[in-house]
Parts: C-alpha cells; structure tokens; sequence
C-alpha cells in the first residue's frame, strides 16, 4: 500500500513518489517496487509531484510521460532543478509491455526477489544521480513574460514555469516581496492561457476591510446585512470565464478563508442572505509576501488552504539578487516613457548606472520604475539622465 508521506523513515530506505493521473498504474509499478528496500508516495500529477518534492526528501520520482496538466519532460527538468539529487525515471502508462520490463530498463532499478513468480523491484542507492538527466532537455532561454524583462537565472526559471503552467486551469500561487512583480506574472499567466478573452478580475485581500471582503469575494443579496440596499454578484463570480487575481492572500481572515476552501474544492459561490448556489468556472492565480507556511504554523492560515492555492508555487527573487538587470530593466523604463511622450531618446550616464547598481532598491522593481519616472522629469529636454537626478530620491537609502 502507498504511504501517506506522513512515516518517519528510516535513513536506509529510500523514499519514491509514483506520479500518474492512472490510479492503476501508479498501484501497478507501487507494487511492483520492493517494499524492504523503499516507501512510496503517489501523486496523480505533475503540479502535486512538484509540490510533494518541495515537502519530502525523495530520492526518485517514478513520472508517468502521459500526464495531464503538465508535460512531463518538463516536469522532470524542474524536479532535477529543485533537487539536484532527485532520479527521474520516466515510464509510459500506456505502453503495451510489463510495468517491470519498462523499470528493467533504467540504471537504477535492479530486480530484488521474486514472490510466487511475481517481479518485485528495488532501487539501487548506488546508482548515479544523474542517472536519466540525459532524458531530460537541455535548458534553453525563454521568452520572456509579456510586459517583463529579464536575462537573470532565476528569472528565466519563472518565466519557463509561467508558460509552462499557463494553458493548464492548476491553482498557480506566486511568493516574493513587494514590488517583484507578482501581479505582472499573475495577468501574463491569465493572457496565455485559454481564458485570455475572459475578465481578469483582482482582489487585493489586504485593502479590503475584513467586514467587507466576504461580500466583496462572494457577494450579496439585499438585505442580508446594514446598507446592503441592492443584491450585487461577488468578484468570484465576475470571474466566471476568466481568472481571479487574490493579491496579498496571506491577509485573508480565517472566517473567508473556511468559504474560499470550499469555493476551490467544489466551484460554487453562495451569496450572502441566500440558500442559492452558483457554479462558477473560474482559474485561481493567488500572490503573497508573507511566508504562508509560517502562518501555517501559527494557526494564522488554513493548512487545507495553503495546500489547495500552493499546488504550482512560483517564487520571485528580488531585485538585489538581480543586480545585472538593473541597468537594462532601467533602459526598458526610460525607452517606455520616450515613447510614451514622445520625446527622443534618453540615456543614463556612467554615474547614474553605477548608483543604481549600487543601490539596495527594498522596493524591488516597482521602486526603481518609479525612480526612474521621476529622474525622466526632471530632466525635461536633456538627453542623459544624471547621477544628480537620481541621487535625491535615493538619499538616506542604504548603498
């Protein structure tokens, strides 16, 4: 029998998760896998393999080539990526021949013994761990987000992960401090999808009053509670068609967040003040900088929750571990204003470059648009922006 990823395990035994959306053959080959010499997890798909590797230690993941909400091949560089030290074995659900035939294949399966002629296999500790990266495709650039920039690593890896999770309808949830650009990820995952001709409806969570934001979410009928004088529809259901935008999740009150769990589970919205329910079809994108896990410890913020929004995570990194895109992501904001007002090119000078560079920008990439903005001004016809024109708005600021 699969384990639950709940059992304390022993460090001779290693740890296996089976992914497929074929609950037969994720039971075919967790059978088929010693039991002495591994425990095994099962997951029914790419996004919750992602998301059991970033709880669990495994030493393999066992990936079904046919999933549904991710490709596999993808999912398998990704894997490899977080956890360098991860085996991906890549079998077919669909293929014709045994189940073990197809491990007997791999380096790092070996049989183990043999019970009333039925194969049983073990995982090899000493095989390489690199075993099958030669299955995997060679890293490439990619394209940026529709209205970002970046040549950063780590900015690349969102950006693949943006398009790769894009066409899918999986509950994407986006981390990384104020002003990183989670709200632009979250409206480029919204234009690449199918849903692109839909509404892309955002609630920021942390404007809202708390006696409002159930309403605002879920709606109202009249009457339902002092000054409701109208029924109205909630955001979820203006969202119908499209995806909802939950800025600032962290800040939801633990009384909406018990009825946005059952909004993500079964798809209804019931107003305030009324028996009816609605079906709804809408795609949630949820962005936070708090750190939900902890909230998760401290009771601030339903595990059940945090488990349904967190199926696909993208992290942001900040601007300070970008330093090698300031000076373009630079460039791309005056060369906007240009066009934008039509005037001629502007450039910075060396000065401005190097204190820009130099600078610890807390407010990430929104900071340095709006420094930027303001430096533009006040250069009114000249053609270089200065150090001088930068250096007021960023005095008192840590270099």
């Amino acid at each position: 029998m699969a384990s639950t990823g709940l059992e304390r395990v022993a460090p001779h035994v290693s740890r296996v998760l089976v992914t497929s959306p074929n609950e037969e053959f994720r039971s075919k080959v967790s059978g088929q896998l010693s039991s002495e010499s591994c425990l095994v997890d099962e997951a029914a798909g790419g996004a919750a393999a992602l998301a059991q590797v970033e709880e669990c230690a495994y030493a393999t993941v066992l990936l079904d080539r046919r999933l549904i909400d991710l490709n596999a091949e993808e999912v398998a560089t990704i894997l490899q990526e977080r956890q360098p030290s991860v085996r991906v074995i890549l079998l077919d659900s669909e293929h014709q021949t045994e189940v073990s035939e197809q491990l007997a294949t791999d380096a790092t399966v070996t049989p183990a013994k043999r019970d009333g002629g039925e194969s049983k296999w073990s995982l090899r500790a000493d095989a390489p761990a690199n075993a099958r990266r030669a299955t995997v495709p060679a890293e490439r650039p990619t394209e940026s987000l529709p209205g970002m920039y970046s040549a950063d690593r780590a900015m690349q890896q969102v950006f693949r992960m943006a398009r790769l999770v894009a066409p899918r309808d999986t509950t994407v949830l986006i981390t990384g401090e104020t002003g990183t650009g989670k709200e632009l990820v979250a409206n480029a995952i919204h234009r690449l999808s199918v849903r692109k001709d839909g509404p892309f409806v955002v609630v920021n969570c942390a404007a809202i009053p708390e006696e409002l934001l159930e309403s605002e979410l879920f709606g109202h009928t009249r009457g339902a509670f002092t000054g409701a004088i109208q029924s109205r529809l909630g955001r979820i259901h203006a969202s119908h068609g499209g995806t909802l935008f939950l800025d600032e999740v962290g800040d939801l009150p633990l009384s909406v967040q018990a009825k946005l769990l059952r909004f993500l589970q079964h798809g209804e919205v019931q107003r305030l003040g009324s028996p009816d329910i609605f079906k709804v079809d809408v795609r949630v994108v949820a962005a936070t900088n708090a750190d939900l896990k902890q909230h998760v410890s401290q009771k601030e913020f339903r595990r059940d929750l945090y488990y349904r929004l967190a199926v696909f995570p993208i992290q942001l990194p900040s601007l300070a571990t970008r330093r090698d895109d300031i000076v373009p992501l630079a460039d791309y904001f005056i060369e906007r204003l240009c066009a934008a007002s039509g005037l001629r090119r502007k450039y910075l000078t060396c000065g401005a470059a190097g204190l820009l560079q130099r600078y610890a920008w807390p407010g990430n990439v929104r900071e340095l648009e709006h420094v930027i903005e303001r430096a533009f001004i006040l250069a009114e016809d000249r053609a270089e922006l200065s150090a001088e024109l930068f250096q007021q708005s960023l005095d008192g600021s840590s270099l």
